[in-house]
């Protein structure tokens, strides 16, 4: 009978390509499969995962495949394998940060809170821990527990500026809690890691503006204006600024522009209202109150809508 050598060949290579994989131990095949995770390589790492799966059924390989479905989007397949890695160790800390994950995607944060707080009592990477305290933290914010949110994202992205979403909900954190100082240092940052993210430039103004500091706004609202030079919030951070400054006739244009593209934004209201009431136009000031009040303008507006339009106090 005639040989078929390239069959025959491909065979054995397929035969001695799967032997050198599952005559490394699940550790190794572990450690190489989170390097080609790191490196995007989410087809090869699965690869490395079901290899050790294979050669180790535990709660460590069952966790590990899990980082590849979660990295893939891979959702049911996901669940399934950090559950049957629960299983097998109730206490394993990758497995319960992943539950974690889950439960806080499902906003069932009380859920996240529990799980994550598990995965720290023998979590002992120091990554893997600001990775759990992040989760933990996002969690505490979801159940509008502001301080332990704070304490636990501040040092999840301690000497780390790689999770942007996570300094973000610090920085809105700190914002509601009041410590702009707090908010404006996490934004400042942001804008270096990533400035070409408008968000990053009009957060930090309205804090600048917030504490006060229009002087300082200015050049940062510019640098946002120049990403997006008709962004409507930018611009009634703008018009703010230059109100505080005493430069009405230039804050009249910037806070129209901004009312042109987003007509129910209540901070440009607001501040077109103040404009009017330097003005003397008291009938227009108090329909831009009234409706920026509607729209739940800030603490500022209730005074002015008293004195001038018809309140207790007005004359």
């Amino acid at each position: 009978m005639m040989a078929v050598p390239v069959r025959i060949g491909f065979t054995l290579c397929c035969f001695f390509a799967a032997f050198s994989l599952f005559a490394q131990s699940a550790e190794q095949l572990i450690a190489q499969g989170d390097t080609l995770l790191a490196g995007g390589r989410s087809k090869k790492a699965l690869d490395m995962f079901e290899a050790a799966v294979k050669v180790s059924p535990s709660a460590e390989s069952y966790s590990a495949r899990a980082s590849a479905w979660y990295y893939m989007r891979r959702d049911k397949e996901f669940l399934a394998d950090v559950l049957e890695a629960l299983r097998l160790d109730s206490l394993f800390p990758e497995a319960n940060y992943q539950r974690a994950l889950i439960a806080h995607q499902n906003a069932e944060d009380t859920s996240a809170v529990r799980y994550a707080t598990r995965a720290l009592g023998r979590a002992g990477d120091p990554d893997q821990r600001q990775r759990i305290l992040i989760v933990r933290g996002e969690a505490f914010a979801g159940l509008g527990k502001t301080a332990q949110a704070i304490n636990d994202l501040s040092k999840g992205t301690a000497d780390r500026m790689d999770d942007l979403d996570a300094l973000r909900s610090l920085a809105h954190l700190q914002d509601i809690s009041g410590d702009h100082e707090a908010s404006l240092a996490i934004l400042a940052k942001l804008c270096k890691i990533a400035p070409y993210d408008i968000s990053n430039w009009s957060n930090r103004a309205f804090e600048l503006n917030t504490l006060g500091r229009y002087e300082e706004a200015l050049p940062v609202i510019d640098q946002a204006l120049s990403l997006d030079k008709d962004e409507p919030i930018v611009l009634s951070n703008k018009a703010y600024a230059l109100m505080k400054l005493g430069r009405d006739a230039d804050a009249m244009e910037a806070v129209n522009r901004s009312l042109k593209v987003y007509a129910e934004n209540s901070y440009a209201l607001q501040t077109r209202g103040m404009l009017y009431l330097r003005k003397g136009d008291r009938e227009d000031a108090c329909n831009d109150l009234t409706m920026a009040k509607s729209l739940g303008a800030g603490s500022e507006v209730d005074p002015l809508i008293n004195q001038y339009c018809g309140g207790p106090g007005s004359h």
